[in-house]
């Protein structure tokens, strides 16, 4: 199961006279499959912004997602899958003989 949370919100303090607009949102989508796990960090301009007063880290995550659109959220998620599937059965190596 992908775990969407948001590390920060960018807003302006005053604008239309609303306060407190928030204009981006700073994401994380985190996966863990047994031993293996994956990641994705990133930020999302808002088209229109919302008022931060009362706002959830639900009502955020769904703003960046509406934000990113269905094709690149399932994007995202396919990304970090692949990391998890490249750990649990790596492609490549580094190392030396000795």
């Amino acid at each position: 199961m992908f775990n969407w949370t948001v590390s920060a919100m960018d807003y302006t303090v005053s604008q239309d006279g609303h306060t407190n607009v928030v204009n981006t949102v700073h994401w994380r989508c985190s996966k863990t499959d047994g031993d293996h796990s994956g990641s994705s960090y990133g930020t999302v301009g808002l088209e229109a912004p919302g008022e931060s007063d009362d706002i959830t880290e639900s009502t955020a995550v769904g703003w960046a997602k509406a934000a990113l659109g269905d094709e690149q959220v399932s994007s995202i998620e396919a990304a970090i899958d692949a990391q998890i599937a490249e750990q649990a059965n790596p492609t490549s190596g580094t190392g030396v003989s000795w």
